[in-house]
């Protein structure tokens, strides 16, 4: 499996958990999908090479995205 494989097999691992994040944060089934399609963006352009935990860091970055994104919400 190359590198690449491994991290979209990764990603649709962890996808249920991600979107479960998303959607406590954010209370929106299409909010959550933006934040967890937003993590992949991100995880596709990084450099993932010394990730010890995909799960972990993309629970991370979903959970920052929602912040973001609240913060967003609050100025508006």
């Amino acid at each position: 499996m190359t590198a690449d494989a491994a991290l979209t097999a990764g990603f649709e691992a962890a996808r249920p958990h991600l979107r479960a994040v998303a959607y406590r944060m954010l209370g929106s089934i299409d909010d959550a999908e933006d934040a967890v399609q937003e993590a992949w963006l991100r995880l596709s352009r990084g450099r993932t090479e010394n990730l010890a935990n995909l799960e972990a860091w993309l629970t991370t970055v979903v959970a920052r995205i929602c912040l973001n994104t609240l913060r967003a919400r609050r100025i508006h």
